[in-house]
């Protein structure tokens, strides 16, 4: 009985140290389990939103450029279609794997390029042309920070909106004397 009582700290540390490597294993493998959900999950997500992008900016594209009349009309339509059931698709794969903040600026985008094809395809001038071009551009600038602020992807801003103003102002005729018009 003397042996055991002698052996007893001995076999109580080792069941302790057991004990204790079974729960840091346990613990290591759950937190390493997480790590490769997120993972996997962001690298969707990530296909998603670009994805997403991608059908959008294509519909945009295309009804941008039957609005400016550089495309025969019959044929922009057709593209405009296969693009928009494009966009559906990617539209839902953003709604299913999307956070909140990036599903909402997307929404904004998808609402603003659908007023630039609105526009496009009823073929008609219209004043606002310039402003639904911007406002289309400032709401991808609002979907690519929520999407990558989401993706927790750094490097600043990648904003395109202020720097295509200048483009869809047309240039005016320059004044009498050769001095160009202020834009």
């Amino acid at each position: 009985m003397d042996s055991l009582a002698a052996q007893l700290p001995a076999l109580l540390g080792v069941l302790v140290g057991t004990i204790g490597t079974i729960v840091a294993t346990s613990l290591a493998d759950r937190s390493r389990w997480r790590r490769n959900q997120t993972v996997r999950w962001d690298e969707r997500r990530l296909d998603a939103y670009a994805e997403f992008a991608r059908a959008l900016k294509e519909a945009h594209t295309i009804a941008s450029r039957l609005i400016g009349g550089h495309v025969d009309r019959d044929e922009a339509l057709a593209a405009l279609a296969e693009a928009d059931f494009r966009h559906t698709l990617a539209w839902e794969n953003t709604l299913l794997l999307g956070d909140a903040p990036t599903v909402t600026a997307a929404r904004a985008w998808r609402d603003s390029v659908w007023e630039v094809e609105r526009l496009a395809r009823d073929g008609q001038a219209d004043a606002d042309r310039v402003t639904l071009l911007h406002r289309a551009n400032e709401a991808r600038d609002g979907f690519y920070r929520a999407a990558r602020g989401g993706l927790g992807v750094g490097g600043g801003s990648v904003a395109q909106a202020e720097l295509l103003v200048s483009r869809l102002n047309p240039p005016t005729a320059p004044h009498a004397g050769g001095a160009p018009a202020v834009r």
